[in-house]
Order: C-alpha cells, then sequence, then structure tokens
C-alpha cells in the first residue's frame, strides 16, 4: 500500500486472543487507519473452512501494511530450504491481502537456544549462525535476504527486517550493514523500541537513520534492562507507556529523520491483554495520536 502522512496502525500484539474477522471488528470500532497483520491468523481463517475468496472479502477497504512473521532467515542447509518455503506461502497470503510487505526477523527467534549457546551447549537442531564472526554470519544472511527479496518482488512486496535483540544480527549497526549487503531496494528496516532498547541502541543512532530506510515503527514498551540477553517474555510484560521507555523520545528521534509513515502500536502485558480489546484498542489509538500528532 502506499503510505500516507503519520499512519495509525492496529498491531495484532493488541488483538493476540481475537480471530481474524474479530480483529476486523476492532479496527472498524476504534479508529486506526490500517492493520498490520499476523500470517498465523490469515491461515487459521483459511483453516477453518473459508476461501481466499472469503479473506479478500473480509479485508476489502482495509489497508494492511504488512504480514508477519518470517522467522530465522539466517537458516542454513536443508533447513534454507524450509525457509523459502515458508517465505512463499507468507508472500502468496500478504499478496491475497494487498499488504504492502512482509516482516522478516533475524534469529534465532527461540531465545532458549541463544542461552544454551552461551553455556556452551548444543543449540539443538537450529542451523543458523551461531558462533560465526560477525563478517560471516552477515554474508550467509544476506545472501538469504537478496533471495527472499528477489521472490517478494514478483509480488510487489517490501521485507520488513526486525532484527530480535537476542539474535546474533541485533541492533542498526548490523542490520543496516545487512541490508546494504543484500543490495535490493525493497528492504527496509522497522524500528522496534524494545528491540533497539535491549540491543544498546539509542533515540540518538535512531535520529540519524535515512528516513527513506525506515519501512515502518512499532511504539512498544520495556521493565529495566540492565544488560545482557534479553528475555522477552519477562522483560516486556509492562503496559505500554508504563515501562521504563520514554516513548516520546524515541518518536521523537524518528521524526527527526523526516519519516512519516506508519506508527504500530504494540503491547506484550500479559494484563493489557486479558481486557476488553476495544477499549485496548482504543488507548493505544490515543497514545500514538498524542506521542506522534497528525
Amino acid at each position: 500500500m502506499k503510505h500516507e502522512h503519520n499512519v495509525f496502525v492496529l498491531n495484532s500484539t493488541i488483538t493476540k486472543f481475537s480471530n481474524l474477522l474479530t480483529e476486523i471488528e476492532v479496527w472498524r470500532a476504534t479508529g486506526f487507519d490500517a492493520m498490520e497483520l499476523h500470517g498465523q491468523k490469515l491461515e487459521q481463517f483459511l483453516s477453518g473452512g473459508f476461501s481466499a475468496d472469503d479473506l479478500r472479502t473480509a479485508l476489502r477497504g482495509v489497508p494492511v501494511v504488512g504480514v508477519g512473521f518470517l522467522t530465522d532467515i539466517e537458516r542454513q542447509g536443508p533447513a534454507r530450504e524450509a525457509l523459502l518455503g515458508e517465505a512463499s506461502r507468507l508472500f502468496e497470503l500478504a499478496s491475497m491481502v494487498g499488504a504492502g510487505g512482509v516482516q522478516i526477523l533475524t534469529g534465532p527467534v527461540d531465545v532458549r537456544l541463544v542461552l544454551e549457546h552461551s553455556r556452551g551447549r548444543s543449540a539443538g537442531g537450529y542451523t543458523g549462525i551461531l558462533g560465526r564472526s560477525e563478517d560471516e554470519l552477515l554474508a550467509l544472511t544476506a545472501v538469504n535476504v537478496a533471495e527472499l527479496a528477489d521472490r517478494a518482488a514478483q509480488y510487489g512486496l517490501h521485507l520488513y527486517l526486525e532484527p530480535l535483540s537476542w539474535a546474533p544480527i541485533n541492533g542498526l549497526k548490523k542490520s543496516l550493514r545487512l541490508i546494504d549487503m543484500a543490495e535490493r531496494s525493497n528492504v527496509k528496516i522497522v524500528i522496534d523500541y524494545w528491540h533497539c532498547f535491549t540491543s544498546g541502541v539509542t533515540p540518538k543512532e535512531v535520529a540519524q537513520l535515512d528516513k527513506n530506510l525506515i519501512y515502518g515503527v512499532h511504539v512498544c514498551d520495556s521493565l529495566p534492562f540492565s544488560g545482557g540477553i534479553p528475555i522477552e517474555g519477562e522483560l516486556r510484560d509492562v503496559p505500554t507507556g508504563k515501562g521504563v521507555l520514554n516513548l516520546r523520545e524515541w518518536t521523537d528521534a524518528v521524526k527527526a529523520t523526516g519519516y512519516h509513515g506508519w506508527w504500530a502500536a504494540e503491547t506484550f502485558s500479559r494484563n493489557m491483554q486479558q481486557q476488553p480489546v476495544n477499549g485496548v484498542a482504543r488507548d493505544m489509538r490515543q497514545l500514538l495520536g498524542t506521542l506522534v500528532g497528525a
């Protein structure tokens, strides 16, 4: 989709326990401009006996900025073929709903594998890049990203990279190197406040980004983090706006780049996700309006 000026996006973390049709109803009722969907919910809708045409009809008139997410994009060996197969299906789903992009994640997505590796133990069946040098891990991953980008381009899609903060490829510097090495114009980055914070990125670094590399923004929060390997399930269990992150400072940093695209409020708070979803969605929409402005 073509991004207009400061688009406010309903993210599926807010409607985590709702099915797709309910999520769309929440979107219609709460004043968001667009949606960012999870591919799993699209698959669940189709596996419930609905057709691709039903899916298109359900989302008619609903702008979709992106569909998440393709994990462990650094996979090697036989696992790389599985990655490409998963990508093809996700690209197909994203195309069905008229999405502008597909979210890709560095990995391993399972932080337990990183913890095991840090203790000198086996990382199970993970076939990625744990233990490799930064240059090698970026070179291997860039080959994958370039092929994924070429396949996404066939569907008219962008890829937007979210570097997980516990993964070997994290933060802005390595992510920007990866995008540069992939050499594909349809690969951009999403600025996620929590992943930035827990990988040591500062708002000042964000403010120095090229706005044309930013595909979207995830506005989210954190509990205090003193270093080490961040445990998402613990650190993100706080209502958005009630944690330690200065959301205005992070938002102003993004705006300082000249970026005026889409902004999605996320919550990983167990408390928020057990509250009436329309109320939470309205609160998140109001938060975005307060932070970003018109």
